[in-house]
């Protein structure tokens, strides 16, 4: 391979992987989260019980929407378990005349939904996104049209990949690279680093990032679907079949036991369901559909039953999918993770973990290399330090911001109106407080200051759980309950994490910078050749 074009290589990987590289550690960060989503979903309500019965809250959700809207459009209920702090419900009301019944009209408002817990009743429990948070911001971002951020996640995702692709052919020693680290060099320890954690988990970062462009890629690349169908509702029906719809009679009807219809579709479908949806309840033309769990298969695209809702007869069993939308759904199945036990999940989430330190690393090499470079490292032109201190403020600003999103959840009120958005608020306040600082102080200062706060936030965080709460660690070691456990003592191993980190930076002494002079034309001249 020639030398010219492994520098243009160089040259791509260097500034496709700069220019958004803020973004991409933003995506990877929340990201690697969202692989605990129902996890942090349940820590974020200490209030809730584990789940012990999933029929139980089944039996529990089916009579409180009975009560609460017989006479809805449609139910929709999960299946919960273990890992889940409850059933979610919502329902969507029959539509007004004239108005056109949309299969999602009402999701998002909050008087047609409610949490089930373990106990079958109504849950009472803090008003927080949890994890849920996490798994959108990391393709949605946040305080912007839906649109906009996924065009822009989308664009770094592309990025992402063009960065890793000329990365494998700029490093032509990249396995040899990967076992050596060399401490306390300046550039060479920044590079060795980058190159460990890149090449560490590269058939990982590979997956993700081809994966999360296939989960965008209806928004990126429509040409195929806009060629080919003038209605979406025709697309929509090649892709998600379902069963004919019934219109409602309007007789009374009384709906079947939930649970009869979800034992009865595990034992065809072979695996856990994980979703039932309920049309017209109450009415002689009421059907169930019942999904198959996520978390059975690698594919997404699970299969479906239908049943008659007063009978409990079977009338409908999805297709098989074909070519195309089954490699769709594992390459979708593979990038959510949904599939994987806890084994499988912590290597995802050491994954992503990887995949953030490669990007952090890489951003602050940029830095690192083109310092020794300038005339006056000590008086850097505005562009670098720019660069600079946008590393402080999302590397070092973001994860701080993170561990006060945890600190929201438990320190503010739990009657708070808009809790829930207050706790991302926080996050954004402390971050945007971060960004400031950056801006305004050195960076050295900012760094050790910021991963110090992190790192004690996080370590303290699993303390006060232990005193302010029923739910502390150790309690939660005692009930078998590691999920909870886990997760308190994740956030104390990252928060000494941080806390050496800081250390270190706070101790670190830069050798002395010398300023580079012109080199003279005679000295040039009596420069050897290479």
């Amino acid at each position: 391979m020639s030398k010219g074009f492994r520098q243009s290589q160089a040259f791509l990987h260097t500034w496709s992987g700069m220019l958004l590289g803020w973004i991409l550690f933003l995506v990877f960060v929340a990201g690697s989260l969202a692989f605990w989503r129902e996890g942090l979903n349940r820590w974020t309500r200490p209030e809730l019980a584990r789940i012990e019965q999933p029929m139980r809250v089944l039996a529990g959700s089916q009579a409180f929407l009975a009560k609460t809207a017989p006479d809805a459009k449609s139910w929709f209920i999960p299946i919960v378990t273990d890992r889940m702090p409850g059933a979610q419900l919502f329902w969507v009301p029959q539509p007004k005349p004239g108005e056109p019944a949309g299969r999602r009209r009402g999701r998002g408002r909050r008087d047609t939904q409610a949490l089930i817990g373990a106990d079958g009743q109504v849950a009472h429990a803090r008003e927080t996104r949890g994890g849920e948070f996490f798994y959108r911001f990391h393709f949605d971002l946040h305080y912007m049209p839906v649109i906009w951020a996924r065009w822009i996640v989308g664009f770094a995702t592309m990025m992402m990949l063009v960065a890793i692709l000329s990365g494998i052919v700029t490093h032509k020693k990249i396995f040899k690279d990967f076992f050596t680290l060399r401490r306390a060099k300046g550039q060479r320890s920044w590079l060795d680093g980058h190159n460990a954690t890149a090449v560490l988990a590269l058939p990982f970062h590979l997956m993700i990032t081809y994966t999360g462009l296939v989960t965008l890629m209806a928004l990126l690349m429509p040409w195929a679907v806009v060629a080919n169908y003038t209605d979406e509702r025709v697309v929509a029906a090649a892709l998600f079949p379902s069963a004919v719809a019934v219109e409602r009679t309007g007789r009374p009807a009384p709906l079947i036991d939930l649970r009869r219809i979800a034992a009865d579709a595990e034992r065809r479908l072979g695996a856990p369901a994980s979703f039932i949806e309920v049309s017209d309840p109450g009415d002689a033309a009421a059907r169930v559909t019942v999904s198959q769990s996520f978390g059975s298969m690698l594919s997404s695209r699970t299969p479906r039953l239908a049943y008659d809702g007063v009978s409990g007869r079977l009338v409908w069993r999805s297709p098989m999918p074909g070519a195309a939308a089954e490699t769709a759904g594992v390459m979708i199945g593979l990038h959510a993770g949904r599939f994987a036990g806890y084994g499988g999940r912590w290597l995802y989430f050491l994954c992503g973990v990887a995949g953030t330190l490669m990007v952090a690393s890489g951003l602050v090499l940029w830095t690192v290399k083109r310092r020794e470079r300038l005339p006056d490292p000590t008086r850097p032109h505005v562009g670098f330090r720019l660069v600079e201190r946008l590393n402080v403020a999302v590397i070092g600003g973001f994860p701080l911001g993170v561990a006060a999103f945890f600190w929201a959840n438990r320190v503010l009120p739990v009657d708070l109106g808009g809790r829930a958005e207050w706790e991302v608020n926080t996050l954004f306040i402390v971050w945007a407080m971060s960004a400031v600082l950056a801006f305004i102080a050195t960076p050295r200062l900012v760094w050790s200051l910021l991963f110090a706060a992190t790192g004690l936030l996080l370590v303290v965080l699993p303390f006060y759980d232990i005193v302010a709460t029923d739910r502390g660690m150790l309690v939660m070691l005692a009930r078998d309950d590691f999920v909870i456990a886990g997760i308190d003592a994740t956030m104390g191993v990252f928060g000494i994490s941080f806390l050496a980190v800081a250390h270190r930076v706070a101790r670190h002494r830069p050798s002395a910078k010398r300023v580079r002079k012109p080199r003279s034309a005679e000295a040039r001249v009596l420069e050897p050749a290479e």
